[in-house]
């Protein structure tokens, strides 16, 4: 398509300047070869503007200065164009110097004309203008495209994310729930004779465990069909004691502490950290337990939430066989996920033997957007 528009405007510039040099009938001999010069070429200027400026602007001087016909100089006003829409800022200042030099001498030597000057100046001021808001055009469509590529990529990595971590609560809700259930379930049968009532209560912890996973399980999956639309509702610090009774109807010794992380004061709790900062605790603890239950062989656990001014730090702290971290699913999620999370909220996790050389330890600190609040 360009190339029909270059050869289109080559077309009207040697119409506009060939024709006239051969009507009112025989004329010097040189009229018509400058006239030639001054226009074909401008069907090259894409590939070699300065080069083709250069015969088009010496043409039209020559023949102006020769005494040929005052007439619009179609080539020289299309190449001012071209420099002005699409040649850098050194070689369009380059265009404008060459340009304005040709035509005072056109117009000056050997005769001057005010006249002609004036109307060819504003023809060449146009022409240049016309360039200019082409160019202009040109960067705020390439702007445009940039941006929406932006936004696209961004966009696309927001789902990506979002995906990322609907999986992580698929696995978080999955695991717990399962591992409680098997615990549950392989306990059950040795109960049901000799203590009815814990064995009740075992059944009745496996039913509710079962009903708050296809809950979370609902709302995950209904997630994915549009995120923005139907967002998955975290849980947060509220929700840790009846994370830590489930836990504890398995049999494990499991407590949770809330205290100041530090002797400076500090609203008491209750407080409500930033939702992501919640979700994230909720998870670490939840997918800890988890390990606990199914890999420990631990009898008791430890949840220590501390927070301060500016920062919170769960601790969750068994008194298992102490490695753990062999036991850990799949790369990607366990201890791997957990680390995810903490990073996301800008926070840190550490794993390893606990303190006094039994059991395992898992320890994630996050820092507060905000102050906690009473």
């Amino acid at each position: 398509m360009k190339r029909y528009v270059d050869l289109a405007i080559t077309v009207a510039a040697v119409a506009t300047t060939v024709l006239p040099a051969l009507a009112d009938g025989p004329r010097a001999w040189w009229v018509l070869p400058l006239a030639v010069a001054s226009s074909v070429p401008v069907l090259w200027r894409e590939r070699a503007l300065l080069r083709v400026a250069f015969v088009v602007g010496v043409a039209t001087t020559v023949s102006a200065s020769l005494g040929a016909p005052p007439l619009l100089p179609i080539g020289p006003l299309v190449c001012l164009y071209t420099f002005a829409a699409r040649a850098s800022l050194p070689i369009r200042l380059l265009g404008i110097v060459l340009t304005a030099a040709g035509l005072l001498f056109s117009l000056l030597y050997p005769h001057p004309d005010v006249e002609v000057l004036r109307y060819l100046s504003v023809a060449y001021v146009l022409a240049y203008t016309l360039g200019t808001s082409t160019r202009a055009r040109r960067t705020q469509a390439i702007a445009l495209a940039e941006r929406d590529r932006r936004v696209a990529g961004e966009r696309e990595a927001a789902v990506l994310r979002e995906r990322t971590r609907i999986a992580r609560d698929l696995h978080d809700i999955l695991t717990h729930a399962v591992g409680v259930m098997v615990v549950q379930a392989e306990s059950g049968p040795l109960l049901v004779r000799p203590h009815p009532d814990r064995a009740d209560a075992t059944f009745a912890t496996i039913a509710a465990t079962g009903r708050d996973a296809v809950v979370q399980l609902r709302r995950a999956v209904g997630s994915l069909h549009d995120p923005a639309d139907q967002p998955l509702d975290q849980p947060g610090l509220a929700h840790l004691p009846v994370l830590v009774e489930r836990v504890r109807a398995t049999g494990l010794d499991a407590v949770l502490t809330v205290s100041p992380a530090s002797s400076e004061s500090v609203p008491g709790p209750p407080f409500e950290p930033p939702a992501d900062v919640g979700a994230a605790v909720y998870r670490i603890v939840q997918e800890s337990l988890t390990n606990v239950v199914r890999h420990a062989e631990a009898r008791s656990v430890r949840i220590l939430l501390g927070y301060s001014a500016d920062s919170l730090t769960v601790s969750i702290i068994d008194d298992g066989r102490g490695d753990r971290a062999s036991g850990v699913d799949s790369p990607g999620y366990g201890i791997a996920g957990m680390r995810e999370r903490a990073q996301a909220c800008g926070g840190t996790l550490h794993v390893g033997p606990a303190s006094d050389s039994h059991g395992f330890s898992v320890t994630a600190t996050l820092p507060l957007a905000t102050s906690v609040v009473g």
